[in-house]
């Protein structure tokens, strides 16, 4: 597969829409539709810049999950805390604001900053973090008119259950998974 050409063809508020043209294996043109959160001006710029984190965080052996109203699929669905990541923000800076934003708790210590990952290789270039988080404080709603959150922590029997019967987003699927049945070492 070769790229042979990227070009915007819609410029979104959050989201920039662009089509990729490859030459196939077969000699072949094809053309590939994705979405980005950055301006792409060359193939060397998909994928290079992580663009927000998602965040495991948990305190008394138990797993933080927010219960939030997601625009896309117009449902409640279980996720991690996560965002982007501001102009001239640190990757730990956007931890610390999206965790207290989004719960009104504290990071206690950072234990693990993966490094970025793809979010959606299938749709799109973007790239995040995920941390891992010791919280401490009380919950307190610092959302925006636009969120609607239910942060909660649950224990790994709860998780447990909940993984039978509760729609998730993929990678809180996966964290959820992973703390409810393996050890959660630090």
């Amino acid at each position: 597969m070769k790229l042979v050409d990227l070009k915007k063809v819609k410029d979104g508020t959050y989201l920039k829409n662009y089509v990729l043209t490859y030459i196939n294996k077969a000699g072949r043109k094809k053309e590939y539709e994705i979405v980005s959160r950055r301006e792409l001006k060359s193939p060397e710029d998909l994928g290079a810049k992580s663009s927000g984190v998602s965040i495991a965080v948990t305190m008394n052996n138990k797993l933080l999950l927010l219960r939030e109203f997601r625009m896309g699929v117009n449902r409640e669905i279980f996720n991690l805390v996560a965002g982007m990541i501001e102009e001239d923000e640190t990757i730990e800076e956007c931890i610390q604001r999206e965790l207290y934003e989004e719960t009104g708790l504290l990071v206690k210590k950072i234990t693990k900053i993966l490094p970025a990952s793809f979010a959606a290789v299938a749709i799109s270039d973007t790239v995040t973090n995920i941390a891992f988080v010791e919280a401490e404080g009380d919950f307190s709603d610092h959302t925006s008119e636009n969120e609607q959150i239910k942060p909660k922590f649950y224990t790994k029997e709860e998780v447990k259950k909940m993984l039978e019967t509760e729609k998730f987003s993929s990678r809180c699927q996966l964290i959820a998974y992973m703390f409810a049945e393996y050890p959660w070492d630090k």
